[in-house]
């Protein structure tokens, strides 16, 4: 387990492998400025349409470094499909980072929704998060473009570009789209900084999980243990109790009886008054 562990903070304090240099455009979506820890800056949410949300700061989110859960906290939202427009002046090589976390549905199927860039390149169908990593639990989707003399080529599909990349959240199949922040890198995906394998982070709670199983077994084992024992004195002064408290003390038959002295007594008294009277007579 503290290997995993290891293996887990190694991966959320890597920095430097997306230099912020490279980084033309990035956005917290619902929220105020943000530098990350890669030295991205993020900037205040430049759109009013929809919802501006910060649900998701009332959870921890999974996945994500401390110091950088705020780009899973806030979000924007809209009840119809809406878009940012993202300034990309030249040719060349990116990635398009969205980062999403679910933090108000429980289950599958609530939340589905698509994203379309420039109208044209649906790159993103049927979006569960739940689905794909669970509640409040960070998650990025890549999508790796070029720009090169007017033409935007988006796996292989090509269309005209006017220096303008168009991000729509489409409305799908429930509830309604969201995204809680993005930003365009000018290079590969692999310049991006990954988050920590979903697996391993489920390996991690299950073995929590397990060590808190234990310790609650003990503390009930130790519990037990205790009242076996209060149980155990308890008898012991009952034993006590009923020895003192089993009835009279019996009669003591070495004990010295004076009762057998009195009759004696008695009858010469009644035989001596009457002759003392027929005395008093004479």
């Amino acid at each position: 387990m503290a290997v995993i562990q290891f293996i887990l903070a190694l991966f959320l304090s890597l920095s430097d492998l997306t230099a912020g240099a490279n980084v033309i455009y990035a956005v917290n979506a619902g929220g105020g400025n943000h530098v990350d820890k890669n030295g991205i800056r993020y900037i205040a949410d430049p759109i009013s349409v929809g919802v501006a949300s910060d649900y998701g700061q009332r959870f921890n989110i999974r996945r994500s470094p401390p110091e950088d859960q705020i780009l899973y906290q806030t979000e924007r939202w809209h009840h119809e499909s809406f878009s940012y427009d993202i300034p990309v002046k030249s040719d060349g090589d990116y990635v398009l980072v969205m980062k999403f976390s679910e933090v108000y549905f429980n289950s599958p199927e609530q939340k589905v929704f698509d994203i379309v860039l420039n109208g044209q390149h649906s790159v993103i169908t049927n979006l569960d998060i739940y689905e794909k990593v669970g509640h409040a639990t960070a998650h990025d989707e890549m999508v790796p473009f070029t720009v090169k003399k007017g033409k935007l080529k988006i796996g292989g599909e090509t269309s005209s570009f006017n220096g303008v990349l168009s991000m729509e959240l489409q409305k799908g199949a429930a509830d309604n789209p969201k995204v809680c922040a993005f930003y365009v890198l000018q290079g590969s995906v692999d310049d991006v900084t990954p988050l920590p394998p979903l697996d391993l982070l489920n390996k991690v709670d299950d073995d929590e999980e397990e060590v808190d199983e234990e310790e609650q077994e003990e503390e009930e084992d130790s519990l037990d243990d205790d009242d076996n024992s209060a149980k155990k004195s308890s008898g012991s002064d009952d034993r006590k109790d009923r020895k003192i408290k089993s009835g009279p003390p019996a009669i003591n038959p070495y004990a010295e009886d004076n009762s057998s002295l009195i009759l004696p007594i008695v009858i010469a008294f009644s035989a001596f008054i009457p002759t003392l009277v027929c005395l008093c007579r004479l």
